[in-house]
């Protein structure tokens, strides 16, 4: 089927009577061609209207039309001459799933981390003001959902007290992935049913308000927008939207209303069947288990109760699971306090959200050497996202903070073990990390050392190369041991579970051979490999030492599989490293030809 959108001009040419038609036309273009490619599917289909009333209202690019999140952009996309590019969504070099400015000049906000956009927008007034500018429009867009977020409210607080223009356009759906918590829902509800009155929160910050508007009817919006910027004053426009509307399978979903989905079939509304397990699920098994044998143990999670795989805890133990909204900060100060209380708090985030509360995680759990533990669910390089959700850089800012273990499962067995193994620990906190990705084979030690497993130890060669595997980085390091030792050279692979901090018996190991390559799925700095190099130079051992991970630089949307390979974490790449990195170079490494 061919589409055929107008651009932003033709949109605002269009009579009121062609809006619904059009509407229906992105949305069938939305399932269609997000069903092929996964990705954020029930938030674009719940703001059709509205993208088409914004761009209807104000003039992008002049004006400045910041979307949250980001994830809801989609539609936005569209309008902007991007239709075209669908196919391409997600995969390398293709269209991003979230706004990108080197995409076009309608993208201003790359970061796609929630509660944002109030801040961008009163420093975007700010700059229209001290310039003198006046014939620019600041629009923030953003969910009610990101609305529970701590960093919003800052923002609001700023918005509310400068009396600068700004037009905050509030996505009511009731729900970020699951259904919006705390003081905040409740207070909308009362708004979405005329209530609240002269107690509605927003007049009393010092902003104007309108609504609650139906965001599924463009004129009613529009005409809401308009208003809104005729009063020279920051103004909450509250638009009731539906997550997932006009997408039957989205509507019945009461889950996450397809928040984000796979590849799948969009006439069915399921993904092709598969048989891989996810560390996500699995991870949810092992802490029901062992929630069962614990009753101290609490889970909190960020909005993501379903995302992080605690639905079977939170069934089983409703009233020890607490999901805080959007408010990681929070998170982590709750679990402090509940640790301080004889609890032992789980905290389940994905590892990039885990940077929004360092300060939280340094000042809070560890300066108090409270038993809080982190799981940290797609760590690592994430694949289709892009670079504000890969996780890389969790063991560089944990490994700052002192008391501090952090594991890294490289299989199922790994992952059950060292969950139970984090909970024990009482003098301290801890963090258990894995990736976006399905589980692996099971992986068995040949050998247990001190807490270390020898993966693999080449017999009747030398000692020549240690080479250090985090977590899942344990596949490739094993492929990378077998292609070396073709080339006659010995070859150990050691696991050290506990990544950070490290194992006195690894510099002992690592002092027996001729070259050490640490391997991890993390920025290479301030990880695994500094953190070894570092205890080797403290023992006063001298050995040449290679750390590889991922380059300090955003690293763009892709496959896992490939965006892990140009940063040389494959097989291949991590053989070739080693041969050209040990003293006395054997021969010219390795061809592309010698692994088939």
């Amino acid at each position: 089927m061919t589409y055929r959108f107008p651009d932003v001009a033709g949109l605002k040419a269009l009579h009121h009577d062609e809006l619904p038609h059009l509407a229906e036309e992105i949305r069938t273009f939305l399932v269609n061609k997000v069903c092929r490619t996964g990705g954020h599917l029930g938030p674009n289909l719940g703001v059709v209207e509205l993208t088409m009333a914004l761009h209807r209202a104000f003039d992008s690019p002049k004006d400045w039309i910041i979307f949250d999140t980001g994830h809801q952009a989609y539609v936005h996309k569209i309008l902007t001459g991007r239709a075209a590019e669908f196919d391409s969504l997600r995969q390398t070099d293709g269209l991003s799933g979230y706004p990108r400015a080197a995409e076009s000049v309608h993208d201003h906000v790359e970061n796609s981390h929630a509660s944002t956009a109030l801040s961008y927008a009163d420093g975007l007034a700010k700059s229209c003001r001290l310039r003198g500018d006046t014939d620019r429009h600041v629009v923030a867009v953003i969910g009610d959902g990101a609305m529970t977020g701590g960093l919003a409210w800052e923002g609001l607080n700023n918005l509310g007290a400068s009396g600068d223009p700004v037009v905050v356009v509030l996505n009511d759906n009731g729900r970020s992935y699951d259904p919006t918590v705390g003081g905040l829902a409740q207070h909308l509800a009362a708004l979405r049913c005329g209530g609240a009155g002269t107690n509605n929160l927003f007049q009393l910050m010092g902003l104007s308000y309108l609504g609650p508007v139906d965001g599924h009817d463009v004129v009613a919006v529009e005409g809401a927008l308009r208003e809104a910027t005729a009063r020279r004053s920051p103004v909450v426009v509250h638009c009731v939207t539906e997550k997932g509307r006009g997408y039957q399978h989205a509507e019945d979903d009461e889950a996450d209303r397809m928040h984000g989905v796979g590849v799948m079939d969009p006439v069915s509304g399921k993904a092709a069947p598969s048989s891989a397990r996810s560390w996500t699920s699995l991870f949810g098994d092992v802490i029901t288990e062992i929630g069962a044998q614990r009753d101290d143990l609490v889970a909190i999670t960020a909005a993501m109760l379903r995302p992080v795989g605690l639905e079977g805890f939170a069934a089983q133990f409703p009233d020890r699971v607490f999901d805080v909204g959007i408010a990681e900060q929070h998170a982590v100060a709750s679990a402090a306090g509940l640790a301080m209380g004889g609890r032992h708090p789980v905290v389940c985030l994905y590892a990039t959200f885990l940077n929004r509360a360092f300060d939280q995680t340094l000042m809070d759990a560890a300066l108090h050497q409270l038993p809080v533990t982190f799981v940290l669910d797609r760590s690592g390089i994430t694949g289709p996202d892009g670079p504000s959700h890969h996780g890389v850089w969790d063991m560089a800012l944990l490994g700052h903070v002192p008391g501090m273990r952090i594991a890294a499962p490289r299989d199922a067995d790994q992952l059950s073990a060292l969950l139970r193994e984090a909970v024990e620990v009482s003098d301290g906190p801890t963090a258990v990390r894995f990736p976006k990705a399905n589980v692996g084979p099971s992986i068995p030690a040949l050998q247990q050392m001190d807490g270390l497993d020898i993966l693999h130890r080449s017999s009747r060669l030398p000692l020549d190369i240690l080479i250090i595997a985090a977590g899942v980085t344990a596949p490739a390091a094993l492929e990378a041991a077998t292609l070396v030792e073709q080339q006659g050279c010995g070859v150990t692979v050691v696991d050290p579970r506990w990544v950070l901090p490290i194992n006195p018996t690894l510099v002992h190991l690592a002092a027996r051979h001729r070259l050490v390559l640490t391997v991890e799925d993390g920025v290479r700095n301030g990880g695994l490999g500094t953190a070894l190099s570092q205890a080797l130079a403290d023992a006063g051992i001298s050995i040449p030492t290679v750390n590889l991970g991922v380059p300090e630089s955003f690293q763009a949307h892709g496959s896992r599989e490939a965006i892990l390979a140009s940063c040389g974490l494959d097989g291949m790449s991590i053989a070739q490293m080693a041969l050209s990195s040990l003293p006395e170079a054997v021969g010219n490494g390795l061809s592309s030809a010698e692994v088939a």
